[in-house]
């Protein structure tokens, strides 16, 4: 007996596309925080700055994963670059070698 529920196999889930929900307002809220990280170090925390600066890797990063989560959603390379302005090409080449 086939006990695979195919609705959670990944085929099932490439199928399926995500509803947008309050990304926007996400990010408003992640923006402001980075936002009060730098007014916190300008306001003489220079032990914050290091931290502040290792932001901008992890930001790299999680874009990275953003890329790759997308591809596996089934999101073409055109359909990233579209949203973030730039060709098919240029995502491609920016993010096509990260490997999941």
């Amino acid at each position: 007996m086939n006990t695979v529920k195919h609705t959670l196999t990944r085929n099932a889930v490439r199928q399926r596309r995500r509803d947008v929900v309050e990304n926007d307002e996400f990010a408003a809220f992640a923006r402001r925080i980075i936002r009060a990280h730098g007014r916190r170090v300008a306001a003489g925390d220079v032990e914050a700055h290091r931290d502040l600066v290792a932001l901008s890797t992890n930001l790299d990063q999680a874009i990275g994963e953003a890329v790759i989560g997308l591809r596996a959603f089934g999101y073409s390379w055109a359909e990233i670059g579209a949203r973030l302005g730039i060709s098919r090409q240029a995502a491609q080449q920016r993010w096509g070698g990260e490997k999941p």
